[in-house]
């Protein structure tokens, strides 16, 4: 009989990501998983795989090295809220998908299982879900879960259910406590709202890493070269990415397949002084001269300097420029 009575222990650790090549599996078939050693099984959205999901992974990695098991996340894709609600508008993620793999597999661990979230999938019954979707392709030895997650057709399974099947199909089930689940979710809301409102250093403290995006370098109408700055505008791929606020920034930013992380700044915005109408991501790479269209550049925002504002010409705004760059170097 399994035991579903063991403490959900904290574990506080400050995430730290190298973003290093690591060795887990990455699942996007869920007709062809392998066969999970002792799998430990944990399921949610992971949005920023923040200081709050950090508590929930390190629980994971530890009962499967009490079980000499593996790791294993189920996560979603699109965002469940994109299929499930008729009335969300304007979703906006921490993470792609690319990043939260990104991360995941930086913590360790051995399984992401990314399953295509559609309306047969949720309309499932909820024993189905259970029997035909947990049990049948996990097996699994652990599924650590919270206490208020639901499941199935119009969101009827709930963790009452998955204890009554564990029994019967003999797994365990570990609940994540309240205190938990809610610090998620304040977490990942504060988040959000940090990160819009240019406050950077405080989403970086919850996220417990520096916040980063990635854009396509494309042509801009080459301005900034002739003021001395030349800049990588950036397309941005994913529309559901979280992109900071308006203004200023002291950032970092780093070529795809490159470990050097290059000195910049960057603007957001609509650049009130040249014409004011469209809005563009533009970065400013220190010491650089290289032509880089269509290459992704990775940016890790540092820190907010200052709003836009409207010079009166551009020999002004250079002037700021100027200073913009000996602010940016201080905190770089």
């Amino acid at each position: 009989m399994p035991d579903n009575t063991d403490e959900f222990s904290v574990i506080n650790n400050k995430l730290s990501f190298n973003f290093a090549p690591q060795m887990m599996q990455v699942h996007r078939d869920i007709d062809n998983l392998p066969e999970f050693k002792n799998a430990i099984v944990t399921i949610g959205t992971f949005d920023g795989v923040h200081m709050g999901h950090r508590q929930v992974i390190d629980k994971l990695i530890e009962e499967s090295k009490a079980n000499n098991g593996e790791s294993v996340i189920v996560t979603f894709h699109p965002h469940p809220r994109k299929v499930v609600s008729s009335t969300i508008l304007g979703i906006r993620l921490i993470n792609t998908l690319d990043e939260k793999i990104e991360l995941l597999r930086a913590l360790g661990i051995d399984h992401l299982v990314i399953v295509p979230f559609t309306d047969a999938f949720a309309n499932q019954p909820a024993e189905d879900y259970v029997q035909h979707f947990l049990y049948e392709k996990f097996h699994p030895h652990t599924i650590i879960i919270g206490y208020d997650h639901r499941f199935g057709r119009d969101r009827l399974g709930n963790y009452r259910l998955l204890e009554k099947m564990a029994k019967d199909l003999n797994f365990n089930l570990k609940e994540i406590p309240k205190h938990i689940l809610e610090n998620i979710s304040i977490s990942s809301t504060n988040i959000r709202e940090a990160i819009l409102h240019n406050d950077i250093a405080t989403a970086d403290t919850l996220l417990g890493y520096e916040f980063f995006f990635s854009g396509t370098v494309v042509h801009g109408n080459k301005l900034g070269r002739t003021l001395g700055y030349p800049t990588a505008n950036l397309r941005i791929e994913d529309e559901e990415k979280i992109i900071p606020g308006n203004g200023i920034y002291a950032v970092y930013a780093q070529l795809e397949n490159e470990q050097e992380r290059l000195k910049g700044m960057m603007s957001i915005g609509f650049r009130p002084t040249v014409d004011g109408k469209t809005k563009v991501i533009e970065v400013n790479l220190f010491n650089f001269d290289q032509q880089i269209y269509g290459q992704t550049l990775k940016v890790f925002v540092k820190k907010y300097l200052r709003e836009e504002v409207k010079y009166d010409g551009l020999e002004a705004l250079v002037k700021q420029i100027d200073q913009d760059k000996i602010n940016s170097l201080k905190v770089l």
